[in-house]
């Protein structure tokens, strides 16, 4: 019987790295992600620890899943097209703006030296924290509470990653940033908006966008509840 659980386990988790392989292949490269260290990360942080277990074999699919208290976990590809646009190298201090289930976190941690991340609802903080620390993830720091604001006292950032979709970039995010810093973000409506890397050029914000994208509404100070 033990033999037989066993077996089920085993080819349970080989099924899920199959699909993470395979969620790497046609997902992200197929789509023009090719930062090395970005595949890298994705293909080997575990993402279905970060979904209930009931969701698990769902969890490398081309899509969101609800992580509880009205949240989603995102989609793999805008979270590769995230990482691949921050443009990291491994020396960084990062500022995560939603740590949601963690599973974002996770993938900064590899790419990142530092990763400073907030989230405003407990339960969700709680589960990150454990899953993190469960899969032996031990560079960041955490905080409860309104994310809009940023987390001066640790400025400056040289990324600043925002999960949840904004209305516009709060100048105290921007002035958390390093001189060569840069934030991502999800900026427009409640229902659609516009993935945004801003930057200081010639001692001038510059915007590049990269495409429509759908993400969670941030509440707090400077969101969508203001």
């Amino acid at each position: 019987m033990w033999f037989v659980s066993g077996l089920l386990v085993y080819n349970h988790l080989v099924d899920l790295a199959l699909a993470r392989h395979r969620m790497v292949r046609e997902q992200l490269k197929a789509r023009g992600i090719n930062d090395p260290r970005v595949l890298e990360a994705m293909g080997t942080v575990e993402r279905h620890r970060f979904v209930s277990p009931g969701l698990a074999e769902y969890a490398y699919e081309d899509g969101p899943l609800p992580i509880g208290s009205g949240q989603t976990i995102s989609q793999p590809f805008i979270v590769a097209e995230m990482m691949q646009i921050a443009e990291l190298k491994g020396h960084e201090k990062v500022l995560e703006v939603g740590t949601g289930c963690g599973y974002a976190t996770a993938i900064l941690a590899r790419l990142a030296r530092e990763v400073w991340t907030i989230e405003c609802i407990a339960e969700l903080q709680r589960r990150a924290i454990s899953t993190l620390a469960e899969i032996g993830v031990g560079n960041c720091c955490f905080r409860l509470g309104d994310g809009s604001v940023g987390w001066p006292e640790a400025a400056p950032f040289d990324a600043i990653i925002v999960t949840a979709a904004m209305p516009g970039i709060p100048r105290p995010l921007l002035a958390q940033l390093s001189p060569a810093g840069r934030l991502i973000a999800p900026v427009g409506e409640d229902e659609l908006q516009t993935l945004v890397r801003i930057a200081r050029q010639d001692g001038h914000w510059r915007e590049r966008y990269f495409g429509e994208c759908r993400f969670v509404k941030m509440t707090g100070k400077f969101g969508f509840d203001a």
